[in-house]
């Protein structure tokens, strides 16, 4: 036993190393049929090795012959399953029938051998569609394989049904045992290699399990129940029926030996009472006078035994070695009759019913489970998979998907509530986006009607001066301001808030307006900045903050204090340099944190200087290869075209931006303003 676990155990590795192996070599490439092909020819050939190198035990080969053709048809390709199953099966077939190994067996393992390619096939095909067979699922495969291998040999033998019935009952167990254990090791190393292992004594959440497992495991367990109550049944009832039958010739038997006794006990001999069976006649002291084992003498225990039961009860005794069912009576006042039938005799039939009948049940648990499983798949399972795609296209956005599964009333039925159901939001949505362009119409109306657009100031020859903004959305978060803080100072400002849309508009005039309102009662850029990022600082649960560029041009003497919270670094113009950019010092962006103080630095304007500021809408604007604009082509365009007047110079950087981009849309607020210093005041 222990000599034959380890064989089937290192045979068993030998095949899951082969297919590592194999698996390696492939994974990584789409089979082709050439590929297939030599796939089943490999396997097929370890099918005959096999068959010619089984392992001994009790006079016995065993062998896992039909694991080759499910492995490759399961877990490479159902193609090569076939292949591999034809192979094997049929030289196994040849083999039998003209090298006599095997021969009494060689119909049913050859069938069994063609059968597990095209069963693989099926499987792979049908109820896994090709994808990993996982462990468990690969276990009962393989049982039930071999489960089908015995059943054949019972049904095609019924002329020499115990020899068939011997056969069964040495290599059932270890054949069944070690094909599903090798296909279960296989489905293990196959998922672990492929990332797909998952721990099938782990329990998942509900929601993670699909419906098609929750209905296998419940049909499983269903149908298993059945089977078992219903094998326990024939069971029972073939015991009982196999006892009664043996009690039946035990009487008869006693009665014939009594009578011959009675006519004349002289003449009682074993060979004319063979019929009869086992009997023995023996004496008060426990000499046995006639039947079997005439002149041997029964010990005290088995007649202390056979004085109990004696007369009217059978009863199971060890006599010579032997296991009987017995029935002892008297003959006269000193001679006893014990009549035996072996209990393998009695039972041996039984045994093999149960073994037919057993694996009839497994073979039709197997079927029916494996055509309900399809049935399922096909009718069910396939068309929620359907539904669910449509759903899932339409939660992603696509509410132009239509859920079109008709194949019974309950799926038309579901499908039309679904599409109705989007339909019915399509409409709300509509009218919702209709709603909220009307208010982001208006919002953007508000929002650029607070932007100072009247860039002539009448009596003021001492600049000039120009601004755009082009908000991502209908609204922005990008301002611009001017304003004149006295007679002779102008403030020049440029911001930036956080995000788009609805919020950064809000916070955008928030901004605007504490800094116009401290502008006029503060004298500095430092002071004014400091004031506002206290007054944003408050409230601000959103956590937005707004980059800002302020400066404060006094035209009597050209110039302009500057602060630098967060911002682009402005863009300077000379006569004898060109547009530059002027990389001042920054502080962090107004309403990061409490007490901030921009650091204050001073810009000397000469009639026609000019400052250029910005926000990052223009240097960060990308383009179909996802590459920036950048502050080097700013610095070109505003060269290049030094010469426009302002309003077209600022047009030009605009359009350039445009034309870099090419289509790519454009993500963030573009805002300008260029000042040019004229004259002193």
């Amino acid at each position: 036993m222990v000599e034959m676990i380890i064989k089937m155990s290192l045979v068993t590795i030998i095949y899951v190393t082969i297919t590592i192996i194999l698996w390696l070599l492939v994974h990584d490439i789409s089979l082709k049929r050439n590929h297939k092909i030599a796939i089943g020819i490999v396997y097929g050939i370890i099918s005959i090795l096999s068959t010619h190198f089984g392992i001994n035990y009790v006079d016995m080969l065993l062998n896992v012959r039909d694991m080759g053709p499910l492995i490759a048809g399961l877990f490479f390709d159902p193609l090569s399953g076939i292949i591999a199953g034809l192979i094997g099966g049929i030289e196994r077939y040849i083999a039998g029938a003209f090298w006599n190994i095997g021969h009494f067996s060689r119909i049913a393992c050859s069938v069994s051998t063609c059968l597990a390619g095209f069963l693989s096939y099926f499987l792979s095909d049908r109820v896994f569609r090709k994808n990993t067979v996982t462990p468990v699922y690969a276990f009962f495969i393989g049982a039930v394989m071999e489960v089908f291998h015995m059943y054949v040999i019972l049904i095609t033998h019924r002329d020499d049904i115990f020899t068939a019935y011997n056969m069964v009952d040495i290599c059932s167990g270890p054949m069944i045992i070690f094909n599903a254990i090798g296909m279960a090791l296989t489905g293990i190393v196959i998922q672990s290699l492929s990332g797909k292992w998952e721990n099938p004594f782990v329990s998942k959440p509900i929601e993670k399990i699909s419906v098609s497992k929750t209905f296998q495991q419940s049909l499983f367990l269903v149908m298993t129940t059945i089977m078992l109550i219903n094998i326990a049944g024939v069971y029972l009832l073939q015991s009982q029926t196999a006892k009664q039958n043996a009690i039946a010739i035990l009487d008869e038997s006693a009665e014939i030996v009594k009578k011959k006794y009675e006519k004349d006990k002289n003449s009682l001999d074993a060979e004319d009472l063979a019929e009869v069976g086992f009997y023995l006649i023996y004496n008060k002291s426990g000499k046995i006078l006639h039947g079997y084992h005439i002149n041997e003498t029964l010990s005290v225990a088995d007649m202390n035994t056979f004085d109990k039961k004696l007369s009217d009860e059978y009863f199971d005794c060890t006599l010579f070695g032997t296991e009987f069912l017995a029935h002892v009576i008297t003959l006269d006042e000193n001679h006893n009759l014990f009549v035996a039938i072996p209990t393998i005799n009695i039972y041996w039939y039984r045994k093999s019913q149960t073994y037919e009948i057993t694996f009839a049940y497994i073979l039709l648990f197997a079927t029916v489970y494996s055509l309900i499983t399809v049935l399922v798949n096909q009718i069910v399972i396939k068309k929620i998979e359907l539904i669910n795609g449509s759903l899932e296209k339409i939660t992603n956005g696509n509410l132009n998907e239509v859920v079109n599964v008709r194949s019974s009333s309950e799926f038309a039925s579901l499908s039309d509530d679904i599409n109705e159901t989007v339909d019915t939001l399509k409409r709300y949505i509509g009218e919702a986006k209709k709603r909220i362009e009307q208010e982001l119409e208006l919002a953007a109306t508000i929002q650029k009607s607070s932007l100072p657009t009247n860039f002539i100031y009448p009596g003021h020859n001492e600049f000039d001066l120009y601004a755009i903004m082009n908000a991502a959305k209908e609204v922005g978060g990008d301002f611009y301001d001017f304003f004149f803080v006295s007679a002779t100072k102008m403030a020049l400002v440029i911001a930036d808030v956080t995000g788009k849309g609805i919020p950064a508009a809000l916070f955008m005039m928030r901004a605007k307006t504490a800094i116009r309102t401290y502008a006029q009662t503060l004298s500095t850029p430092t002071e004014i900045l400091s004031k506002v990022n206290a007054v944003l600082c408050e409230g601000n649960d959103a956590q937005m903050f707004v980059t800002t560029w302020i400066g404060i041009i006094d035209l009597e003497t050209g110039k302009m204090a500057c602060a630098n919270a967060g911002h682009e670094y402005p863009v300077v113009y000379r006569k004898d340099e060109g547009y530059v950019l002027y990389k001042d010092e920054h502080v962090l962006p107004l309403a990061t944190y409490d007490g901030i103080i921009p650091k204050e630095y001073e810009i000397d304007m000469k009639p026609g200087d000019r400052i250029f500021v910005y926000t990052d809408g223009i240097p960060e604007a990308i383009n179909l290869k996802n590459e920036q604009y950048g502050t080097d082509r700013l610095l070109k365009v505003l060269n290049d075209n030094a010469s426009d007047d302002l309003s077209s110079l600022l047009s030009d950087v605009r359009n350039d931006v445009e034309k870099f981009a090419n289509g790519a849309e454009q993500f963030d607020d573009i805002t300008i303003l260029e000042f040019r210093f004229t004259n002193y005041g």
